[in-house]
């Protein structure tokens, strides 16, 4: 197959996506879910973060507000009515301290990741440069509260087995 077939076929095959839009609004709909979920998620974050990383917490909930808002305004571009906050979120653990409250923080972003990474794949040609961006801000914030990134960040499958028996990031997908 030449390139230029090849070129054409993705082009197609994007149309098509970009067409039918229903797999993309199932992954636009997850991830505004998703950053609902991270805004509140940032907000338990910020009443347990040490005065040292508070400016770093606010600039994320700051930046999932916005692109929480952003996915609002796609959704309804796409002819959607955009899913609601919910009025509180199960945290995956408690969160008595600020070492906790980090450790939340990283587990919000590789979360988000996930998400983005299923937005990459479902999303059509427009949206996709948009999500791999989001991927790859959630992956770096990850790092950042962390301390260590995993190799195949957004896929939970893939960090999971990369990490030794019993660690932290082993059992991160299994929540």
């Amino acid at each position: 197959m030449s390139t230029q077939t090849a070129h054409q076929a993705m082009k197609k095959r994007d149309d098509a996506e970009d067409a039918d839009g229903t797999d993309e609004m199932t992954a636009v709909q997850a991830a505004l879910a998703a950053e609902h979920a991270a805004v509140y998620g940032y907000g338990v974050v910020g009443g347990r973060i040490s005065a040292g990383r508070r400016a770093e917490a606010l600039a994320a909930y700051d930046a999932h507000r916005a692109r929480r808002d952003a996915l609002h305004r796609e959704v309804r571009d796409l002819g959607g009515t955009p899913q609601a906050a919910a009025a509180a979120y199960e945290l995956p653990f408690p969160v008595p301290d600020a070492a906790a409250a980090v450790r939340l923080a990283a587990e919000l972003e590789d979360r988000l990741a996930a998400v983005y990474a299923d937005l990459v794949r479902a999303g059509g040609r427009a949206r996709r440069r948009e999500a791999a961006g989001a991927l790859r801000e959630a992956a770096v914030r990850a790092v950042r509260w962390r301390g260590s990134g995993v190799a195949f960040p957004g896929l939970v499958e893939r960090a999971a087995a990369a990490a030794p028996a019993g660690s932290e990031d082993a059992s991160a997908g299994a929540l």
